[in-house]
């Protein structure tokens, strides 16, 4: 179960001088309850694939699945209540006169009774770290990243079984992202549902996924797990991309230290293997 691509290719403004072919029979399945990461340069296609999932592009080519049924021939409210997706500044789309009215919208939409509102919307809003005091603010009046949680709040307040995210950090600060992504990996620890992440930053990635999609002119070039896609250095630079700084950082260390582990990925992991390494010299010394 989960998500199904099959073949997908996708053409912007065909039959015209613009014509571009953005993807070039895809073909992947994001299982349930995977926490999964797409990278790629600057137009290689993860935004557009990723508009296929929730029918907000039609393939020019291929199908989508969900649940084994073809997304085509679904309703789109119900597939949306099931896969939701939060874009790039999805503050820019806060537009009600209350916090509370706008993570709400969505739910009055659908029709849903107002005690199940409100019961999802403080739910929602206690995940995103959204305190009740702000509820009855313009979100106009709030911070970045306020605006940023409410945003995403707006969406997971339908409950979908699959999140997708793109750019969820874009624009703001350290402090910033790092919570938001925190919450993120809270929240989809707790309730298992799917999470689907497109970002270019690679720390991010590699803290946060468990396997890593890599596309490539329309195309997936690298597919697997986060330690066999940055442990392939040469590859990913031969296509634009970087590992994680704390990869380069290490394998220069380890051209003073042999014997150390280089194949990390995060901070963390780092500070592990020097730790391993500098406790095996002491039983040496």
């Amino acid at each position: 179960m989960g998500l199904k691509i099959e073949n997908l290719t996708y053409v912007y403004l065909p039959k015209t001088p613009y014509e571009k072919k953005a993807l070039d029979g895809i073909d992947l399945e994001i299982c349930d309850r995977e926490f999964t990461g797409i990278i790629g340069h600057t137009g290689s296609g993860k935004s557009t694939l990723v508009q296929h999932f929730n029918g907000l592009l039609k393939p020019t080519s291929g199908r989508i699945l969900y649940n084994d049924a073809d997304i085509a021939k679904m309703n789109m409210k119900e597939l949306r209540r099931n896969v939701g997706m939060v874009f790039q500044y999805p503050e820019h789309q806060l537009f009600d006169e209350t916090v509370y009215k706008d993570i709400s919208f969505g739910l009055v939409r659908q029709g849903f009774k107002e005690d199940e509102i409100k019961d999802r919307v403080y739910a929602a809003a206690a995940a995103l770290e959204i305190g009740e005091e702000l509820l009855q603010k313009s979100p106009f009046e709030l911070s970045g990243g306020q605006k940023r949680r409410v945003a995403i709040a707006g969406v997971i307040v339908m409950q979908p079984k699959v999140l997708i995210l793109d750019e969820p950090a874009a624009g703001l600060d350290p402090r910033g992202r790092d919570r938001i992504y925190g919450l993120i990996k809270s929240m989809y620890e707790k309730s298992g549902i799917t999470v689907i992440l497109v970002s270019h930053n690679m720390e991010d990635i590699a803290k946060l996924v468990d396997r890593v999609v890599v596309m490539n002119k329309g195309r997936i070039d690298m597919d697997g797990p986060v330690s066999a896609i940055f442990a392939d250095v040469a590859h990913l630079e031969s296509i634009g991309l970087k590992s994680p700084q704390i990869t380069y950082f290490m394998k220069k260390l380890k051209e003073t230290y042999p014997e150390l582990n280089a194949n990390v990925f995060t901070i963390d992991g780092a500070k592990c293997e020097i730790e391993k390494m500098m406790s095996e010299r002491k039983k040496t010394c």
